[in-house]
């Protein structure tokens, strides 16, 4: 169990949901303690640069789409760290909203 879990847990029933991550791997898009939404989103909706609450390689991040290739999406923050490739299966939703 991770810190997004019950964030996830509601997306998966189709639940919008609000947080407050914390950490600076996002800075310049997500500023620790900001207020994200995040909603279900369908694989068709998703694009190069979405940010979104995903699983890769067992942890949990509010990062970065860096790129799409045949199904798959690789993961990264936003300081040049890129953390994996994953399938649909792997993101629960896409952060439409940040505010301070």
């Amino acid at each position: 169990m991770g810190w997004a879990t019950p964030h996830i847990a509601k997306l998966q029933k189709g639940e919008t949901v609000q947080f407050r991550p914390r950490g600076n791997s996002m800075v310049g898009k997500i500023d620790s303690g900001d207020l994200c939404t995040v909603t279900p989103v369908t694989e068709d909706e998703l694009e190069v640069g979405d940010i979104v609450l995903c699983k890769v390689g067992g942890t949990q991040y509010l990062h970065l789409i860096k790129a799409r290739q045949a199904g798959r999406f690789q993961i990264g923050n936003n300081r040049g760290r890129i953390n994996g490739w994953i399938s649909m299966n792997g993101i629960f939703g896409r952060c439409i909203r940040v505010e301070k």
